[in-house]
C-alpha cells in the first residue's frame, strides 16, 4: 500500500500517552508530513502539533486522516465514526493501524466504493504475493534484528536512515509493521501475511534497485522469541541483507511476556542470525549493535558500548543517547 501524504493525525479522545505512540512516531520521524492533530476533547493527549479541524487541515493540504492511536482490542470506537465519515465525504483518505477494519464501517465502505475516499487498514494485507525465491537482487540492504521483540528495531532503522542521509548516502526505510507503514506511507505489515509468503513479501518491499544506495528494512520479532520467530526468519530470508544491525535492551530479565524463556547472549544472537541470513546472502555480516541503555547511568552506558565494541569488533551505540553515526559510517566505508 502507498498512503498519500501529508497527514492530519487523529487522536480521538485518547488520554493515555502510550496509546498515542503511533502518532507520536509519525510526528517524530516525519514531521514535514504532519500538518497538525485532530482531538475530540481538550483532555485528549497532545503531540504538541497545531490543533486543526478537518476543514483547516484540508486547506493546508492534508490528504490522509491517520488514526494515530491504539486501544485494547484495536477496535475503532463508535464515537469516532462521525469524524471518520465526515473526513471521507470531504475527500480525505483514511488510514488505520487498528485490528478492526475501516471497511467494516458500512458508511465508509460505501464512500470508498463511490470513489470519494480510499481506506488503508495497515494491519491487514489482502493483495496477492509470491512465495520467496532467494534469487540475488541488485542493491544493498540492511536489516535490523534483535535479541527479543520491542528492543528498538524500528527506531534504529529510522535513525540509521537519517544518519546515512546526513552522510550523503541515499537510504530508504522499508516498513514491515503498522507504525512503520504509517510513518513511511508505504510497506507491508508482515504479521498480516500468511507464513508461506513472508519472505516473498520482503522481496516485494525491497526489489531490485539501482537508483539509491541502501534499503533499510525494519525488523520484527526475534529468532529467540517462541511467539514471533517464524516472522523473524522469513524477514531474514526475504531481506537478503548485506548487513545486520543487532538490537538489544540492556537489563531485560527474560523474553518479553515469557518469563520462562531466557534471553540469548549477544554472541549466540549474532551467530544464529548470520546463519539464517546467509541462506540467501552468503556474504551477510553484522555491521553494528544498537542498545537501549535506559536502565544504566550515562557513564555505565558509555563504558558498556566501548567494551562491547572491542569484544564484537563492530560499532556499538545507544541511538537515543549517543546517536547512530558510527554504524552509518561503517556502512558507508566498509560495505
Amino acid at each position: 500500500m502507498s498512503i498519500a501524504q501529508p497527514y492530519l493525525l487523529f487522536l480521538g479522545d485518547v488520554t493515555d500517552p502510550i496509546a498515542a505512540k503511533t502518532a507520536r512516531g509519525i510526528a517524530l520521524w516525519r514531521p514535514d508530513s504532519c500538518v497538525g492533530q485532530l482531538r475530540l476533547t481538550s483532555e485528549t493527549v497532545s503531540l504538541g502539533l497545531s490543533d486543526l479541524s478537518l476543514e483547516q487541515a484540508k486547506s493546508k493540504g492534508a490528504q490522509t486522516l491517520v488514526i494515530g492511536t491504539a486501544n485494547a482490542g484495536g477496535v475503532i470506537p463508535k464515537v469516532w465514526q462521525e469524524t471518520l465519515i465526515k473526513a471521507a465525504k470531504m475527500g480525505y483518505e483514511i488510514a488505520s493501524g487498528m485490528h478492526s477494519r475501516l471497511a467494516d464501517i458500512p458508511e465508509l465502505a460505501k464512500l470508498e466504493d463511490a470513489g470519494q475516499t480510499k481506506l488503508y487498514d495497515v494491519r491487514h494485507y489482502d493483495e496477492t504475493l509470491d512465495v520467496g525465491n532467494g534469487k540475488p537482487r541488485q542493491g544493498k540492504r540492511v536489516l535490523t534484528v534483535g535479541t527479543d521483540c520491542s528492543v528498538g528495531k524500528m527506531f534504529s532503522a529510522l535513525a540509521l536512515e537519517k544518519a546515512l542521509k546526513e552522510l550523503n548516502v541515499d537510504a530508504q526505510f522499508k516498513a514491515t509493521g503498522q507504525t512503520g507503514i504509517l510513518i513511511e506511507g508505504s510497506g507491508i505489515s508482515i504479521d498480516a501475511v500468511v507464513a508461506d509468503f513472508i519472505s516473498g513479501a520482503v522481496e516485494t518491499i525491497s526489489p531490485d534497485f539501482n537508483d539509491h544506495d541502501w534499503d533499510i528494512i525494519e525488523g520484527q520479532g526475534s529468532l529467540f522469541n517462541p511467539s514471533f520467530a517464524g516472522v523473524s526468519l522469513g524477514l531474514l530470508h526475504g531481506a537478503q541483507a548485506d548487513a545486520l544491525i543487532l538490537c538489544h535492551e540492556v537489563g531485560r530479565p527474560h523474553i518479553r511476556h515469557l518469563p520462562h524463556c531466557k534471553l540469548p547472549s549477544i554472541s549466540v544472537t549474532i551467530e544464529v542470525n548470520l546463519s539464517a541470513a546467509r541462506l540467501t546472502n552468503p556474504s551477510a555480516q553484522i555491521a553494528g549493535i544498537c542498545l537501549n541503555t535506559s536502565s544504566l547511568e550515562l557513564e555505565e552506558a558509555q563504558t558498556l558500548c566501548a567494551d562491547w565494541q572491542e569484544q564484537y569488533g563492530v560499532p556499538v551505540t545507544d541511538p537515543v543517547r549517543f546517536g547512530i553515526g558510527s554504524i552509518a559510517r561503517n556502512l558507508k566505508e566498509n560495505f
